[in-house]
């Protein structure tokens, strides 16, 4: 690719124009922000999970909510690794006690 191409594509991505000392206006291609991992997107997602839980120990009450994880931990080898997943910690005790005003 020529360097006429390679800046033609460059600029296809977006550019800020600039007025030199000289009246001569150069076009400067935008800088693409790093193609690396949404971490906003894992940070949401990973809230919305303690969420649910925090929401699920406040409607259900922590015995029933205990009883339900042991039945997790009875199953397969996914349903075990779920109980894991589910069982009651201090984000989801905080989450809880945050959304039992809210909660029937």
């Amino acid at each position: 690719m020529t360097t006429l191409g390679r800046k033609h594509a460059a600029l296809g991505n977006g550019y800020t124009t600039t007025l030199r000392g000289d009246g001569l206006i150069v076009l400067k291609p935008k800088r693409r922000l790093g193609r690396g991992f949404p971490i906003r997107g894992l940070l949401a997602l990973v809230t919305g999970f303690f969420v649910f839980k925090g929401l699920m120990l406040a409607s259900l009450g922590d015995i029933t909510y205990n009883e339900r994880v042991a039945k997790l931990q009875q199953g397969g080898h996914l349903e075990q690794f779920s109980s894991h997943l589910m069982q009651i910690d201090p984000v989801t005790q905080f989450a809880a006690g945050f959304l039992e005003p809210f909660v029937d």
